[in-house]
């Protein structure tokens, strides 16, 4: 199995909703890591082009910057917490450059990092 993973940074405010109070308003500076995995490489050798990945990554992570995050969509629908700020940034990863990763590769997880040992990771299901 071979994998490769790209990084990016934003600085964010967000507000969290837990049992029923909302925390005050703070930020981070978040931390991002894409995974891609796949069995086999293309014919040039390679999983996936790191620039592919790493273009969507920072389109995504350039709208979060300097802005709080419950005013963005979606977390201005859903709590923005750790987890689901990785599912939704790995969603947009998927509905940008999915069908090029296939046959051979496939977008395997986000890991969200917002504060020094505080990380939270969607896996996204395989097929089958």
């Amino acid at each position: 199995m071979y994998e490769i993973s790209v990084q990016a940074e934003f600085a964010a405010a967000h507000a969290l909703s837990i049992a029923g109070a909302r925390e005050p308003v703070h930020g981070h500076n978040w931390k991002v890591t894409v995974v891609v995995s796949g069995e086999t490489l293309d014919g040039d050798g390679l999983l996936c082009d790191f620039h592919t990945v790493e273009d969507v990554l920072r389109s995504i992570t350039d709208q979060y910057h300097n802005e709080n995050l419950n005013d963005i969509v979606p977390f201005d629908r859903i709590n923005p917490s750790a987890e689901n700020v990785a599912r939704a940034i790995g969603e947009v990863v998927v509905s940008r450059i999915g069908e090029s990763l296939a046959p051979h590769a496939r977008l395997d997880r986000v890991t969200v990092t917002e504060a020094p040992g505080c990380s939270a990771t969607y896996r996204f299901p395989t097929a089958g």
